[in-house]
């Protein structure tokens, strides 16, 4: 019997390149040396380009890296914002609308928008619900193209449509100019003139207790002394990828005063003696992505001293990225997935090479600590806590945004001192006091320090500190399975526990009685064993519904 499988003498292996297509990548890629760490970013060009990836896309621009068709179609099927339309199937609608569903938004009626849309709009533009676009002080959501649209309505997407408003509008952000005029890069430059030294600059971050703000919590200070013991050369990883649902610190930062942490990160090249920084900020910051390019480009146009390599790496909608080693596998143009460890990312990291990775607000804090005194910092602080913290406050508050307040302050004052009290009409009844993944807690226990290490004791976590308010016009199991909805979305189905565990739970929440035994065995399975820390914290909202929430479930 013929071998079905043998290829005929000088016939391709898979896929044939299609000529017009391998024109369109060319084109595309310019004439820049090609580098197969920018895969991601040469598939968000096809994916602008044509509001689509074809098969024919992903097979020439493989060939255009050397590298097999398989790899490159793995790596754009794991991303959420990358459509790959294959088999000659036909492609989507040109225009996209994008309607936040999580927690907060939820609250503020996404899931009817989503349907009103879909009736309103028609066939030819596509609605989609995603997870937390990070602009929950805006709920609900809606985002046109790349143009977001706080507090949306049919009607206010409709006229965006209209006038073609696809676009992120510009952020009125401090520039260079401006920032090198308040005393900006002062410090960088009194670093490199070895008017400062890198231990001392350390220990001021030591002093300070200033502490890793994206979620873990790890002592800044610790963390530099880690990777100067390293041998070099070595790496800064930036992470901006801020997908915490509730959480949106960050880009708020961003949109006032970029260069605060870009100073903060070209101290920290100095203190470890780093070749490159890397910066990794996700798709949906579209405005602020761009405005980060021009002011980079601003700062390597006139340097305060010799600069570092800087690169901006644009993620891909993966809630999983902003784990640290997975964040490190997205900028190598991989699928995010978490690594095993160790050895840990300080010790191999990105291109095998130690790595100081931080969350940005973290880096944005260096220099007024340098500057000012760790006392400065660590003189903030309420109920024998210490520091500043910069909470992401979204729900059923007056003023929900981003405020800046003292470690340790309870969420009942957070309410009432920063966010003008509840809606009128609500009453307060639970809270989020790290996002998704932080768990919830009821009123009752409202006085509690927010801060790290004060919430452990209830299950909890502050986490990136996104505190989501809930009324008793909501529910704590609608907010629990919401939550867990979100885990099995984004779960990178590296691992059993986290990718069965999580849409087990689902399916078991959905129901009108829930099974607290099987759930919680669900729960221990998922914590112990998962790979990150996304699996093991999924069952905290559950948790916390069933054992804070017992009216809910009579």
């Amino acid at each position: 019997m013929a071998d079905i499988n043998r290829r005929a003498k000088g016939q391709q292996r898979g896929r044939a390149l299609d000529e017009q297509a391998q024109a369109e990548v060319r084109s595309i890629l310019g004439t820049d040396p090609l580098r197969r760490d920018l895969l991601i970013e040469y598939l968000h060009l096809i994916q602008d380009r044509f509001a689509c990836i074809s098969d024919a896309h992903c097979v020439a621009l493989a060939d255009a890296l050397a590298i097999s068709t398989t790899e490159v179609f793995e790596v754009a099927t794991f991303y959420h914002h990358f459509d790959v339309v294959k088999d000659g199937k036909p492609r989507p609608p040109t225009i996209t609308v994008r309607v936040c569903d999580s927690i907060t938004c939820a609250l503020f009626g996404a899931s009817d928008l989503v349907e009103s849309m879909r009736s309103a709009l028609g066939p030819d533009i596509r609605v989609q619900p995603v997870p937390c676009v990070g602009r929950c002080a805006g709920a609900p959501v809606a985002v046109v193209g790349q143009n977001p649209i706080e507090r949306a309505s049919v009607e206010l997407v409709k006229n965006a449509i209209k006038q073609q408003a696809l676009h992120a509008p510009p952020t009125h952000h401090l520039d260079y100019e401006a920032y090198c005029a308040d005393g900006g890069y002062a410090l960088l430059g009194e670093c490199h003139r070895q008017e400062r030294e890198p231990v001392d600059v350390i220990e001021a971050l030591k002093d300070s207790n200033l502490r890793g703000l994206g979620g873990a919590g790890f002592p800044a200070g610790a963390k530099w002394s880690i990777l100067r013991e390293q041998a070099g050369p070595r790496l800064i990883a930036v992470n901006i990828d801020e997908g915490e649902p509730g959480t949106f610190k960050d880009r708020v930062y961003l949109e006032r005063d970029p260069h605060r942490f870009i100073e903060g990160m070209l101290v920290a090249a100095w203190a470890i003696a780093a070749d490159a920084c890397y910066i990794y900020i996700r798709d949906e910051y579209t405005a602020c992505r761009v405005a980060l390019l021009k002011e980079i480009e601003a700062l390597q146009q006139d340097p305060p001293c010799k600069l570092p390599l800087i690169e901006l790496r644009r993620g891909a909608g993966a809630y999983i990225c902003g784990e640290e080693s997975a964040m490190i596998e997205s900028i190598e143009g991989k699928r995010g997935l978490p690594r095993l460890r160790p050895p840990y990312v300080a010790q191999v990291g990105l291109f095998g090479r130690p790595t100081l990775e931080h969350n940005m607000e973290t880096l944005y804090w260096v220099r007024d600590i340098v500057q000012k005194g760790a006392t400065w910092f660590s003189s903030f602080g309420r109920r024998e806590r210490s520091g500043l913290r910069s909470f992401s406050v979204s729900g059923r508050v007056n003023k929900p945004g981003v405020h800046l307040a003292p470690a340790g302050i309870s969420v009942r004052e957070l309410i009432e001192e920063y966010c003008g009290g509840m809606l009128d009409g609500h009453e307060f009844y639970a809270y989020f006091p790290g996002g998704a993944s932080g768990g919830m807690l009821p009123a009752s226990l409202g006085d509690e320090p927010l801060d790290f290490d004060t919430l452990q004791p209830y299950g909890c976590f502050i986490g990136s500190a996104a505190v989501i308010i809930l009324s008793k016009h909501d529910g704590a199991r609608d907010a629990a399975l919401n939550a867990m909805r979100f885990f099995e979305h984004e779960s990178c189905g590296q691992c059993t526990p986290c990718r069965v565990g999580t849409a087990k739970a689902v399916t078991l929440m959905q129901l009108e009685q829930w099974d607290t035994s099987l759930l919680e065995e669900l729960a221990r399975a998922m914590e112990d064993a998962s790979i990150c820390g996304l699996g093991q914290a999924a069952p905290n909202p559950l948790r916390s519904a069933v054992k804070y929430f017992p009216q809910e479930f009579e």
